[in-house]
């Protein structure tokens, strides 16, 4: 039978189009040219010259031949060339790699190497780093200095500056959208605690969907004034790059993350958005009073990267910020689950809305779809609060895989899933809650112990700062939860301490038996490195 449907209704020029997030750009020169799109200290530029500079340094580096298929890398803190590089990059056809500014010498190597890098942006502050990587490097490439006014240390290591570069490229350089939109946008690599990083591959049509899925799920709204806390070179900011082009929004650069800069920022500049790991939610909401003061409310924050506590997310919106949480992986384009809030939940208690809003949620509008399930069989878990599964995600804002990797990209789709790793309940209402990394489980005399459920507790005593919980080895229990604790300035603690404030709040099988003092091991995005940790624990004699 024919279907009458597919009878001269054919894709063509004028009712389709490849799906990418350069789209976003192009409107909005076009339509807001006025509209304010950076501010970086004393610098101020509007959509349309962000876009005549992008446009003409896409085609400087199509002039150096540059095109479909290359890598171009950055190592660039939050600057206005970090932000354009999002857009420049993949005019050119080219893949963006956003490089950690963090890892050592011999890590960036490894990534130029794997991901074939062919020219590299870089800022003086990295001379150090990126000449020592250089150095063992296999790759020859263009090295390209971005001279920031706002930091004047350290030496120029490339061949060029970026305004040079810029010089030679053409306004009117015919950059067009990708031919298919299942091209690379851009390349992230994991953190990589163990062994090398992996690669992770983003597609033009999966930056899209998650940029609008950003909107769409903070409900941004129009020209929102967006601070830049969360690095770029994160997951590419979580796409956020690419829905300020969408909404036509203002990034508002931070070149470093320092408390007193983002309150200024908030006073001075008319923030409404920013992102942020639970760590520096929890930098802020432990500043000086005096640096707090002041402060506008009604500023809203996403928070992801590690599950923050409730004291922290109950704590911040104490002072007036609107915290939502989200959930996902350098895998997913960053965010791809989203705590929704529910007005049902407007009249419950402060600890109440605290609780629910760390929860991690359901699935965000564009992101397909999202389960809880046995790691081995792929059965959801009911929904009932308590059954632990691992999970799973699929759809658009999913990676395309791991870059030179065949393998583990096979084992991380097994099934037609994507496997996270972490393990999670699922609540009557549809709602997941992560319980742990699969690795981070602690297992103590048979019974499964949540170290995020015992982290949650030592973050409400008033006296700690930061919290970690691993398992320590244990002859009788065969592991026990041992905690390490930071305590805040001014304060005291002891172990027996941190021990009854757990045995009042937790089952007494969850309750710590080592406590360690000191600051945390962190991941260059925030995350506390927990193999580190399991190290000292181990090592640590009581």
């Amino acid at each position: 039978m024919v279907n009458i449907y597919n009878e001269h209704l054919d894709k063509n020029a004028a009712n389709f189009e490849q799906l990418s997030p350069l789209s976003f750009i192009r409107r909005a020169a076009l339509l807001y040219p006025g509209a304010e799109a950076i501010v970086h200290g004393e610098q101020r530029r509007s959509w349309r010259e962000m876009y005549e500079r992008c446009v003409r340094m896409a085609s400087a580096l199509a002039k150096l031949g540059i095109g479909e298929g290359d890598t171009v890398a950055v190592m660039l803190p939050n600057i206005p060339e970090m932000f354009e590089a999002h857009f420049f990059v993949p005019m050119t056809g080219a893949v963006l790699n956003a490089i950690n500014t963090r890892l050592d010498a011999g890590t960036v190597a490894f990534i130029l190497d794997h991901a074939e890098a062919k020219v590299l942006f870089t800022d003086r502050e990295f001379s150090a780093v990126v000449a020592e990587a250089l150095q063992l490097t296999e790759r020859e490439l263009l090295v390209v200095d971005v001279e920031d006014p706002l930091w004047t240390e350290g030496e120029r290591v490339g061949s060029q500056t970026f305004d040079e570069l810029l010089a030679t490229g053409e306004e009117d350089f015919n950059w067009q959208l990708p031919a298919d939109e299942w091209h690379a946008i851009s390349l992230n690599y994991t953190s990589g605690t163990t062994g090398n990083p992996k690669g992770v591959v983003y597609h033009h049509r999966g930056a899209y969907l998650n940029a609008v899925n950003n909107a769409i799920t903070w409900e941004m709204g129009m020209h929102p004034r967006y601070l830049w806390t969360l690095p770029m070179f994160h997951c590419n900011g979580w796409c956020f790059p690419w829905t300020l082009a969408a909404v036509v929004g203002t990034t508002v650069c931070l070149r470093h993350v320092r408390e007193d800069r983002i309150y200024d920022a908030f006073r001075e500049q008319g923030v409404s958005h920013f992102c942020g790991a639970p760590v520096v939610l929890n930098t802020l909401l432990n500043a000086p009073a005096e640096v707090k003061a002041g402060v506008p409310s009604g500023i809203k924050v996403m928070t992801a990267g590690a599950a923050p506590p409730a004291a922290v997310i109950q704590g911040m919106e104490a002072l007036g910020f609107h915290v939502t949480q989200v959930y996902g992986l350098t895998e997913t384009y960053g965010p791809m689950v989203v705590s929704a809030w529910k007005d049902e939940w407007n009249e419950r208690s402060a600890d109440d809305r605290a609780a629910l809003k760390a929860r991690q949620g359901i699935s965000s509008v564009l992101a397909g779809a999202m389960m809880v399930a046995d790691p081995d069989t792929l059965d959801p878990v009911p929904w009932d609060g308590q059954t632990q599964g691992e999970v799973f995600m699929r759809g658009n804002i999913v990676m395309k895989g791991y870059l030179k990797n065949p393998a583990t990209t096979a084992e991380a789709f097994a099934g037609g899933w994507f496997h996270s790793g972490d393990l999670a309940v699922c609540h009557p209402d549809g709602y997941i809650q992560i319980k742990d990394r699969s690795k981070d489980i602690i297992i103590s005399g048979g019974e499964n112990i949540s170290s995020i459920e015992v982290e949650d507790t030592l973050f409400k005593h008033p006296a700690i700062l930061e919290a970690a919980v691993v398992a320590k080895s244990d002859e009788k229990w065969g592991e026990h939860p041992c905690a390490f604790v930071s305590v805040k300035p001014g304060e005291s603690l002891t172990e027996e301490e941190v021990i009854a404030w757990c045995r009042e709040h937790l089952a007494r099988f969850k309750v710590p038996r080592t406590v360690i003092f000191g600051p945390l091991s962190k991941t260059s995005t925030g995350k506390v490195q927990k193999y580190l940790l399991r190290e000292i624990a181990e090592a640590h004699q009581a």
